[in-house]
């Protein structure tokens, strides 16, 4: 390591004004603070500092992803061998390298057109590339089906950064979650690749699928009255998004992100209960023709990207509410804003997603109300002497 640190010191000068290559400043910036902390200091002012910088912070929940990505790998083999007939000849390892296979172009397309974007834009304006699409860049593929044309991947991706982010300054300036706009943006675009029986499944061969299985989602099952069990659900071994089918690997990065102090217990708790009491209040008044007012509320929560959703993309600490109060708010009504879209149009069954976009457009309306509240709070104890 230091004789790499070494070699960056004596390149370094060419990179900076003046130096032959200062135009790439920013791109010789960004290699080198995702190798080494950086070493400079900051020149003036007061500064609070802790060993948790932006770079660990998006690492962790990389890491946090991690059993997701794994489980959705093996997943997409076992649907495939499953859909072929295959599954009983065989092995673990066999499966897994056919959903590694699947899964890790559009984990490479994702990274490569986002980070491409991100440096260019970096470039031209003259600003550090930061670490921000380290996340960005694996929660796509984990919010995609893994057939999903590589082409596609790369449209949608470029669109989540362009107009997700840099149209805003870039990170921790957009409003919405760029991984959740490129899955809308595909889901709107090209509603055939994001939806349907076999819209789920690698290689998927009409011909050699078993008699009798069903390729639909849970969502699509349920809304058609047939209901997914809630153990098969939760422990994830059903069609679906890469990284959303598994409840128990989810839940597994949400301890990682809880036990860092990287996301927030209160937003996290709160889209849960919020989905509890709508799912809840549906069963209990809902229409009995109404098929998804008729699914168990618990069934919801480990349905489609509810999980997920709210363990990766509610917490997003630059997209939710910041205050300590308006995690509560923001949190429950994203949770119940899903189940209602679930359940009253039938067209969305996905709820989640158009759930935390809608309250990513508002979270900063709902911290204004606490700060505002706060402020009013404090007028009152002042005490004005004449």
């Amino acid at each position: 390591m230091n004789a790499l640190r070494n070699f960056l010191d004596n390149v370094k000068p060419k990179f900076q004004e003046g130096g032959k290559f200062a135009k790439f400043r920013s791109t010789f910036g960004a290699f080198e603070t995702f190798l080494f902390t950086p070493n400079e200091t900051n020149k003036c002012g007061v500064h609070v500092r802790d060993a948790v910088d932006l770079k660990r912070t998006m690492i962790v929940v990389v890491l946090a992803l991690m059993p997701a990505l794994f489980f959705g790998m093996y997943n997409t083999g076992y649907q495939h061998f499953r859909m072929t007939g295959e599954l009983a000849d065989v092995t673990f390892w066999q499966i897994f390298f056919k959903g590694f296979l699947a899964v890790l172009p559009i984990i490479v397309v994702s990274y490569v057109v986002g980070l491409a974007i991100e440096f260019a834009s970096a470039q031209m304006r003259g600003h550090e590339v930061n670490e921000g699409f380290l996340v960005s860049g694996m929660l796509i593929p984990l919010v995609m089906p893994a057939d999903v044309p590589l082409w596609m991947v790369g449209v949608a991706t470029a669109f989540a950064v362009i107009f997700g982010k840099e149209v805003y300054g870039g990170t921790g300036m957009n409003m919405w979650n760029p991984a959740l706009l490129a899955r809308v943006f595909l889901f709107f675009a090209y509603p055939t690749k994001m939806s349907g029986e076999t819209a789920w499944y690698y290689n998927y061969s009409a011909e050699a699928a078993v008699d009798g299985f069903s390729g639909a989602t849970p969502l699509a099952m349920a809304n058609a009255g047939n209901y997914t069990s809630f153990a098969d659900a939760f422990f994830g071994l059903i069609p679906g998004s890469v990284g959303e089918t598994s409840a128990v690997a989810i839940l597994i990065g949400a301890f990682i992100l809880l036990y860092t102090g990287v996301a927030s217990w209160k937003t996290m708790l709160s889209v849960f209960v919020g989905g509890i009491a709508m799912g809840w209040l549906f069963n209990t008044c809902g229409s009995a023709e109404n098929p998804m007012a008729q699914l168990p509320w618990y069934n919801h929560l480990v349905y489609g990207g509810f999980c997920f959703g709210a363990v990766f993309m509610a917490t997003d600490p630059v997209t939710s509410a910041r205050t300590e109060g308006g995690k509560f708010i923001y949190g429950f009504l994203i949770g119940a804003m899903a189940i209602v879209i679930r359940v009253l149009n039938p067209g969305f069954p996905e709820g989640m997603m158009l759930a935390i976009l809608l309250m990513n457009t508002f979270a900063p309306l709902i911290d204004h109300f606490f700060i505002q509240a706060n402020i009013n709070r404090r007028k009152k104890r002042v005490t004005i002497k004449a």
